[in-house]
């Protein structure tokens, strides 16, 4: 642990230069609680020689000393972000002298010198687990931390008698017997063979996940959780909790039943006076002997956890003290059979309780009387009274309870004898005559069953008594070699409990008679417990060693199960548990240790052992499903991480493991196993929902990983059918200078579009260099992140950093997505500052993006007043989205008012579409071909043709198209100042208004715009010499230029369109329309964007929509 390598120099004889310089040589270590990783070396005086630069560089070089010193790097406390892990806090500020890494020096912050690494590792340890570790890691703050003891426990004490404690217990003593009775000694093996078979394929998966890698304290529910993550650690965590403390539940009413039954049967509260009143009594007496030694045992844990971990060894010795008492009772059986006559009626058995002798009369001084068994079946001591039917045709014989190994009684238990609640447990060997009444019979001193028995329900009893596997990985801390002693002790344990178990069953079936294996409370044996019987050299060994195992188990389970809770809270991945992981000043977790005795209660009003174990089954089971499932994908996965030490584990057991658990939970109760699995399922969405985000390389990411590249790998193979197809978005964002979202309407339209399905990329260009706007790019992504998050779009957030902005939006264009992951559509805001910007770069950018999502074939929306777009709160009343179907592109059109109605904030919505007809159209006809379609395509809409006539082009509009070329072209020919360039378009703006007005005299000019930046002086300046203009010669000029005839049209579709549109849509909450394509030719692309803005004046909410290409909706199934 204290070895590390130290620089000494030398000589070039190789020879140490010294003892002053040995001494200085040494790298001195930083203070003890500065957890320093490479050790600093000390501020020299100036005249005061390096140890690393010795004054004459050619006699001495530096090597690599090996030193066995001990080391006082870091405090050896181990936390979750390992200490040798991106831990570079406290390696900042080292100097790094001498020359031999100075190529690396630049780089020591964030990767340290492997001296240093190694120096970490060497240091790393355990705390122990336990009251020692709350106390030692409150007590210790500061810098005058104890030094730690190195854990000393080896795979015997450390894992294989805490597992064996843990596995042998109360179900083995109270009801083993009582199980090989009821489901034959074949049935009995089957039932330990599944059981045992289930945890040791557990075992093995859990001793690869133990053995990869160090485990801290939380033993199995760190394993799983770190393996699976936070949903599924969390889930099965608490799982592994409410098992521990209903454990807790059946040890206290094993303890209690033991207590009542066997030790002090006069101690009952409750006493029944009639026979059938005996359950319940029992019952009761249960609750409240339980509820008060519950409470005792709350006290003790809280009080001293010491003393029961302490007296942990003392438990241990009862449990295989009394496992030796009845190996020895065995082999006692072939010599000496135990005395231990059974009372039989008949082929009955009866309760030896009230008498003491099995007889009917005796002869006492040549007088017949009747004895105490005589009165329990007639009405009277009389000879002549009035009996029983079965009694007066049956005779009364004695049997051997313990007929012994050589017996030959195996081969009658070796079958099962279910029955029902209520059933009379019966030798078949024996004589019976006459029936019997059921209604009489339940008075009578018979022993009967207490529940209906059959095979599934002794698997759920039974199971209990093989879990306690984690106990070793539970205190890895302990350990001196984790990685070598979990593996073996947890095995070895496993081994010897299904051998005792196998060998108990045969044994019980050799050794004792059925109708005594059967006899669950040993009410035939005068109340003493049945397992008892067999034990040499008393049956107090057992009934006192049983006792005492139980009390234990109960006090390890309340003091385990809290931990547990505490662990859970600690990490945080359950916000309402946080109140439990707090504790005592020493660390106890006293608020977990109260909701665990509030739950074990639960489990102790129950108060029916056979009850319990099953819902303690299920909880466990779960967990080891989780174990296995967890060593499953780690191993499929082939994660590089994945490296045990243990090596003899296989994915395929793993599954059978897996497959067994799932198996076991629906045998044992199948209900039990749907209620484990919804509270387990509820825990997962829970974490899931509200959780905090934790990151722990689990394997469920790396499934996820798997999944998402075959699944990709899958979409690859061919574009989407038509039926698939729905939009996946490349949603293009502005930002303002603090790199914060401009338009974040953009992005409620976004989810109200996409209801969280499909794709979507929000994507954003940095002008510059990715170099010097690295800090940018990175604040700017948590920007778009942040206000995703706030709009509720879920989807992927991509920040390209580019020379140019119309580069990196081409970047995104052809870049965004993986594989057959990408957008097909692009969401974008209009740009609506275009004719203010003194930069062309905006417009032309725009159109540029319009060119090539064309070429991409990818879809294009552009939003108009996206500010004022509904959020996502927002409720639209009754109204209309309304779509104005010119041409067709793929029915893109139609599709996305579909989608949008499928939100809520559309939901009330409805739906017109509007379309085109020419003069040579048939209005009514294709009014009905429409409707048709829209039945067809099952899409709910209201249809109206509206018709265009070809009118004459008006002065109005040659005058718009005019104006917009000499503007246009006077831009361009010009190279002005800037100043001067807004002088000469506001002259030809303000001529153009001033003519037209002379020549129309109408308020036509209305929706034109003043955009240009002018000072007041110069605005009236410029206005009286434009008055003194004569109109004559301004309309002279208008007509002497005369517009392009191509424009001219472009501008009257776009006039006469936007007239209709705004007639008929003015009121819409949408408006969706045609956007038609840009000129071939570059030279007219102000143009377009004039006829665009003309297309979209006076109308409020607008998406332009263009096609990619496809169909995107059909009209076949």
């Amino acid at each position: 642990m204290g070895e590390r390598f130290v620089v000494v120099p030398v000589d070039g004889g190789g020879v140490v230069t010294g003892e002053r310089e040995h001494t200085d040589a040494v790298v001195s270590d930083p203070a003890p609680d500065s957890g320093g990783g490479g050790g600093t070396v000390e501020e020299k005086e100036a005249g005061e020689d390096s140890v690393f630069e010795p004054n004459d560089p050619n006699n001495v070089v530096p090597i690599l000393e090996y030193n066995r010193e001990p080391n006082k790097y870091g405090d050896g406390v181990p936390k979750e972000n390992s200490p040798f892990i991106n831990n570079t806090d406290n390696d900042k500020g080292n100097n790094y002298d001498g020359t031999n890494m100075a190529l690396f020096e630049e780089e020591m912050d964030s990767n340290p010198m492997v001296s240093s690494l190694l120096n970490k590792l060497a240091n790393y340890t355990n705390l122990t687990q336990g009251a020692q570790e709350h106390e030692e890691a409150d007590d210790d703050d500061g810098p005058k931390k104890k030094t730690v003891k190195s854990p000393q426990m080896g795979t015997f004490m450390g894992v294989y008698l805490p597992c064996l404690q843990n596995i042998l217990g109360v179900i083995l003593f109270l009801r083993l017997t009582w199980i090989v009775g009821t489901a034959g000694i074949l049935e009995s093996l089957a039932i330990v063979g599944l059981c045992c078979s289930c945890t040791m394929l557990t075992a093995i998966s859990m001793s690869a996940i133990a053995t990869n890698g160090v485990v801290p304290a939380g033993g199995s529910y760190y394993m799983i959780s770190r393996s699976l993550g936070p949903e599924f650690g969390g889930a099965v965590g608490l799982c592994f909790y409410l098992g521990t403390t209903f454990a807790g539940s059946m040890y206290i009413l094993g303890t209690i039943e033991i207590l009542l039954t066997y030790i002090v049967p006069k101690a009952a509260i409750f006493v029944a006076e009639k026979k059938e009143d005996e359950v319940d009594a029992l019952l009761n007496n249960m609750r409240v002997y339980g509820t008060c030694c519950l409470a005792l045992m709350a006290i003790v844990v809280f009080v001293g956890v010491k003393y029961v971990n302490k007296l942990a060894l003392v438990f241990l010795a009862c449990v295989i003290l009394s496992i030796l008492a009845i190996y020895a009772g065995v082999i006692k059986t072939i010599f000496e059979p135990p005395d231990f006559p059974l009372c039989m009626l008949g082929n009955r058995t009866l309760q030896n309780h009230n008498f003491d002798k099995c007889l009917k009369t005796e002869v006492i001084d040549n007088l017949t009387v009747t004895t105490d068994l005589w009165s329990l079946f007639c009405d009277g001591p009389e000879l002549n009274a009035t009996c029983n039917e079965y009694f007066v045709s049956n005779n009364v014989t004695l049997v051997q309870g313990i007929p012994g190994l050589t017996s030959g009684a195996i081969s009658a238990n070796m079958w099962s004898e279910y029955g029902p609640l209520g059933m009379l447990v019966e030798d078949k060997k024996l004589l019976s005559l006459g029936g019997s009444d059921p209604a009489q019979d339940i008075y009578l001193p018979y022993v009967v069953n207490d529940i209906t028995t059959f095979f599934t329900l002794l698997v759920g009893i039974y199971f209990p008594s093989v879990t306690g596997i984690m106990a070793g990985s539970n205190r890895s801390g302990d350990l001196r070699d984790a990685q070598k002693s979990i593996p073996i002790g947890t095995i070895l344990a496993i081994v010897t409990t299904s051998v005792i178990y196998v060998t108990c069953v045969v044994l019980f079936g050799a050794c004792i008679e059925g109708v005594l294996l059967r006899d669950k409370f040993g009410d035939s044996v005068k109340g003493n417990l049945v397992i008892g019987t067999l034990s040499w050299p008393s049956p107090w060994v057992i009934v006192i060693g049983s006792f005492f195992s139980c009390c234990g188990a109960g006090l390890q389970s309340l003091t385990g199960a809290p931990r547990l809770l505490q662990a859970i809270a600690r990490d945080g991945i359950v916000p309402f548990l946080q109140v439990f992981g707090h504790g005592k000043a020493n660390g106890e977790p006293t608020w977990a240790l109260l909701l665990t005795a509030g739950i074990c209660e639960i489990g102790i009003l129950i108060a029916s052992l056979d009850a319990v174990a099953p819902i303690l089954s299920m909880f466990f089971l779960m967990c080891y499903l989780f174990v296995n499932l967890a060593c499953a994908v780690q191993t499929l996965l082939r994660t590089p991480n994945w490296r045990p030490r243990f090596k003899y584990y296989h994915w395929a057991l793993s599954f059978l493991g897996m497959s067994l658990c799932l198996a076991l939970m629906f045998i044992s109760s199948w209900y039990y196993a749907i209620v484990a699995m919804a509270i387990a399922g509820c825990i997962y969405k829970y974490i899931e929902y509200r959780g905090a985000e934790k990151e722990w390389g689990d394997g469920i990411r790396g499934l996820s990983l798997n999944a998402a590249r075959y699944a990709l790998i899958r979409l690859e193979e061919a574009p989407p059918h038509t039926k698939n197809w729905r939009p996946q978005l490349l949603v293009l964002l502005n930002l303002d200078s603090d790199q914060s979202v401009k338009h974040p309407r953009l992005l409620s339209f976004t989810t109200q579009l996409k209801a969280g399905k499909g794709l979507t990329i929000v994507g954003n260009v940095l002008e510059g260099t990715y170099l010097t706007k690295e800090t940018e790019a990175k604040k700017a992504e948590q920007n778009i992140k942040a206000a995703m998050a706030a709009e509720k779009t879920k989807g992927f957030c991509h920040v390209v950093v580019s020379s140019n902005l119309r580069d990196g939006i081409s970047h995104l264009i052809q870049s965004a997505g993986l594989g057959g992951m990408k957008h097909n559509s692009v969401l974008m805001a209009w740009p609506g500052t275009w004719r203010q910007s003194n930069d062309q770069q905006s417009w032309k950018s725009f159109i540029e993006t319009v060119r090539e999502t064309t070429a991409a074939h990818q879809a294009l929306l552009v939003a108009k007043n996206v500010d004022s777009l509904p959020t996502n709160q927002d409720r639209l009343g009754e109204g209309t989205i309304d779509v104005w179907w010119v041409v067709h592109d793929g029915g893109m059109l139609m599709l996305l008012p579909f989608l949008l109605r499928q939100h809520k904030v559309w939901k009330k919505c409805k739906m017109r579409i509007f379309t085109v007809a020419q003069m040579d159209d048939n209005s009514i006809q294709m009014k009905k071909d429409l409707q048709m379609f829209l039945y067809h395509l099952r899409l709910n809409a209201e249809v109206e043709v509206v018709e265009m006539h070809d009118n004459d082009i008006s002065a109005f509009t040659y005058e718009k198209t005019l104006v917009m070329e000499q503007r246009s072209q006077m831009l361009k020919q010009m190279q002005l100042s800037k100043t001067e360039r807004e002088r000469e378009a506001q002259l030809i703006h303000d001529r153009n208004t001033a003519s037209h007005a002379a020549m129309n005299d109408k308020a036509e000019t209305g929706p034109e715009r003043v955009h240009m930046t002018w000072t007041k002086d110069k605005l009236f300046t410029e206005r009286t010499r434009n008055r003194e203009c004569n109109a004559n010669v301004a309309m002279r000029d208008l007509f002497n230029m005369k517009p392009n005839q191509s424009n001219v049209r472009r501008m009257h579709t776009a006039v006469k369109l936007n007239e209709v549109v705004v007639n008929k849509s003015q009121g819409a909450h949408l408006v969706l329309l045609n956007m038609p394509g840009p000129p071939r030719n570059r030279g007219g692309d102000e143009n377009y964007m004039e006829f665009l803005e003309v297309l979209l004046e006076g109308l409020n909410r607008v998406l332009l929509v263009r096609g990619g290409g496809r169909e995107v909706i059909t009209i076949y199934s």
